[in-house]
């Protein structure tokens, strides 16, 4: 598993500490991220979300069930069939496996998001990928199989 583990008992606690770790851009514009927990095989990934004023989160899908406790700002369904819905400070919003929106934080936000397997995201070209760009079946499939 992969993150910026500061300190660690044995082989069972871990401790991450976001403040001394620099914010990702993104390939989102107004998008970093402070991942704090990712496992390369199966996809779980536990992040720190910071999102700029306006920034959006294009047409994406989640596979499997999505968390997401919004600390600062708001996270609103832009488009999708949860159009308008607010996620407030303080508030947490999960999303069903399957579910595909477009995500906006009109005033900007910063969120603790967990996600069991990284999102599909569709390109205006027909091609699916993940957050990174890569195709998403290929390095992401092998989740999807029994």
């Amino acid at each position: 598993m992969d993150a910026v583990t500061q300190e660690t008992a044995g082989t069972h606690s871990h401790v991450v500490r976001p403040k001394n770790m620099d914010w990702q851009k993104t390939r989102f514009p107004g998008c970093e991220a402070k991942t704090l927990l990712f496992d390369r095989k199966t996809g779980l990934m536990t992040a720190l979300m910071r999102f700029a004023p306006g920034a959006v989160l294009p047409d994406h899908e989640h596979v499997n069930i999505e968390q997401t406790y919004v600390l600062e700002g708001s996270l609103v369904d832009k488009e999708g069939p949860a159009k308008g819905i607010v996620c407030g400070a303080g508030e947490f919003i999960w999303r069903e496996a399957g579910s595909r929106h477009v995500a906006w934080c009109p005033e900007g936000g910063l969120m603790l998001a967990i996600f069991q397997v990284p999102n599909k995201f569709f390109e205006a070209d027909g091609r699916v990928v993940d957050a990174t760009g890569a195709d998403w079946d290929e390095v992401w499939g092998h989740t999807r199989k029994g």
